[in-house]
């Protein structure tokens, strides 16, 4: 029996992740791949899949989906609310623990709570086409599998080759709210005013809805430009943070584009970045400046972590 998916209701912005596409800044393209690197990578391990396979990424409001075919598990990660319907039952599902898929079931991942992206994972391989070295949809682009498009109602995508890890596991693991945003200083820091920079750390800025998989844009403080409020453009990073002239701040994020002409105020560090990207639009975010000794630092102490949960699988 073929085994697939039948999408009824997409979600708002459904696309397929992984680790994202390496070594192409130089001709335009950037990483891409899941905005939150930990659940993405909690979501295979638990189902038992290769550490770089693709899995379905939500936002918001997940995909309903109907499956056809032979028995298959999968699992939920980020904080996510969704219901299994089965012929004689509806299970409300948690996050982090394997579910078996019967022919006919189907799945409706309701909502993320309080929260952004949520990751499903199935054990077994989603029949999709490799791009540039990686199945992660960039919609800006038009890049990557399922011709570079978000999901649509209707669709249908064909599953194969279930793995043999049929093992039902969970994680006990709570995603923590962040309170602070640790930065490093931008290398256009010193185009700001004295005040505006004291501005930016100590005062609250919030998520506005105009922020999405390329950026988050930010509403706060007017942050005062003293130089030139644009620059030539330069190459730019996952989580640079750049003040165009109405001073509000803008964070580049996994689909940003690779050159900017704003000036540079900081760039969140890589330990807060899959925390960043969970913050729902009217958040608040307060920024924390630390040394570039202590980002690494941090960073080894994250990744140790993430190890940690998954030796616990």
């Amino acid at each position: 029996m073929n085994n697939l998916f039948s999408i009824i209701r997409a979600g708002i912005n459904t696309t397929f992740q992984d680790n994202g596409r390496a070594n192409l800044y130089h001709i335009g393209i950037p990483f891409s791949g899941a905005m939150d690197n930990r659940n993405y990578r909690l979501a295979n391990q638990l189902v038992g899949n290769k550490e770089n396979s693709p899995v379905f990424e939500f936002a918001y409001q997940g995909p309903f989906l109907k499956f056809n075919g032979d028995n298959i598990n999968f699992v939920i990660t980020g904080d996510v609310n969704f219901k299994l319907i089965k012929k004689n039952e509806i299970i409300n599902g948690n996050c982090y623990e394997i579910y078996n898929l019967e022919d006919g079931d189907e799945l409706d991942i309701i909502s993320t709570n309080k929260s952004v992206y949520g990751y499903l994972a199935v054990n077994a391989d989603i029949d999709l086409n490799l791009q540039l070295g990686s199945y992660s949809i960039n919609t800006k682009a038009n890049i990557g599998s399922n011709n570079g498009k978000k999901l649509e109602n209707g669709q249908k995508i064909n599953i194969s080759k279930v793995n043999l890890d049929q093992t039902k596991k969970k994680l006990n693991y709570l995603n923590i709210k962040i309170e602070k945003i640790r930065v490093l200083k931008g290398t256009n820091f010193n185009y700001f005013s004295a005040k505006a920079q004291k501005l930016f750390f100590e005062k609250e800025f919030t998520v506005t809805k105009l922020s999405d998989r390329m950026g988050m844009r930010l509403e706060g403080p007017f942050i005062d430009n003293i130089v030139d409020t644009n620059i030539r453009s330069e190459g730019l990073i996952k989580g640079a943070i750049q003040v165009p002239a109405d001073g509000n701040p803008i964070i580049m994020l996994s689909d940003h584009g690779t050159i900017g002409g704003y000036p540079k105020i900081g760039v969140v560090i890589s330990a807060d970045y899959d925390k960043l990207v969970q913050l729902a639009p009217g958040s608040k975010i307060k920024f924390q400046e630390i040394q570039l000794s202590d980002a690494e630092t941090l960073f080894k102490l994250y990744e140790m972590e993430t190890q940690n949960l998954i030796s616990q699988i």
